[in-house]
């Protein structure tokens, strides 16, 4: 909003995002910006054609990652090659894939002018490239700390002033980084946070429930779907429409499981911490087919 407001551009506002009225649109535009949800859901309207897509100049996409597959199809059926870059709330733009040259699918592009960006081990040691570690960003663009959370925000940056994104990288053989996974908990649905402890004391308060986890699922459409995983109390009976009615009641629509599931108990670790990593790796496909 601020960029187009200096440059004097216009901007074509919408209460809520329908692919329909998105390709209404489109003719009277040069330049979308959106999640990856905008993008597949676009895909899906027959009247996406190069055509249509003649006076727009770019597309840029963020937020989540964006699938492989999409940003092939996108190009397909329209000629443009969507531009992906990151970013986040503390630190602004840090990597952009080029608006001239190469755009990788799969990628969040190289640092930005001025921005340093490195991927490191959990002692804060830089990984080889082609390995996965820790993002971490310094520069003019990351924020000082948060509001009155001195402790936060030391635990947030390194000692020399590197900020610990919380987001699971690596870096290709040109310098391209490539977003796999975060290393914290909160899903990006969508576009959206969700965050999992919201949905579980939800859900925990519902009658019938001894606890709960919420994960997030690789997902076609919102790029991670809510998973719901519940352990009923002892000779509790439960059922799927209940607990999706409970969640109805309190949560807003993009933040209800779109899957739940129920366990006889969760996985912890020798501390008694619920292991959602190994949710992940046992509910990654719930959504598939």
């Amino acid at each position: 909003t601020n960029t187009m407001l200096l440059a004097g551009g216009a901007m074509l506002f919408h209460p809520r995002y329908d692919a329909a009225e998105a390709i209404g649109a489109i003719p009277q535009a040069t330049m979308m910006m959106g999640v990856p949800t905008y993008y597949t859901r676009l895909l899906g309207e027959k009247a996406l054609t190069s055509e249509l897509c003649a006076k727009m100049r770019l597309f840029i996409s963020g937020s989540a990652p964006l699938l492989e597959e999409t940003h092939r199809q996108f190009e397909a059926r329209t000629g443009h090659r969507i531009l992906e870059r990151y970013g986040m709330t503390e630190t602004g733009m840090n990597t952009s894939n080029p608006l001239q040259g190469e755009r990788k699918p799969g990628s969040v592009g190289p640092a930005l002018p001025g921005v340093q960006v490195r991927v490191c081990d959990e002692d804060g040691s830089p990984t080889p490239q082609g390995e996965t570690g820790g993002v971490e960003v310094r520069g003019p663009n990351v924020f000082k700390g948060y509001w009155r959370m001195p402790e936060k925000t030391a635990a947030e940056f390194r000692a020399d002033g590197f900020f610990m994104t919380g987001d699971m990288g690596r870096f290709d053989e040109d310098g391209y980084l490539q977003i796999v996974g975060r290393a914290k908990d909160l899903i990006i649905s969508g576009g959206l946070n969700v965050y999992p402890k919201e949905i579980e004391a939800v859900i925990d308060d519902a009658p019938g429930v001894k606890e709960s986890a919420v994960i997030g699922a690789p997902h076609e459409d919102l790029g991670e779907g809510v998973v719901a995983i519940v352990v009923p109390e002892g000779g509790a009976s439960l059922d799927v429409e209940a607990i999706d009615a409970r969640c109805r009641e309190v949560l807003a629509g993009f933040k209800r499981p779109k899957a739940i599931q129920f366990v006889d108990e969760l996985p912890r670790n020798a501390m008694g911490k619920v292991q959602k990593a190994a949710l992940r790796e046992q509910f990654m496909d719930i959504f598939s087919g």
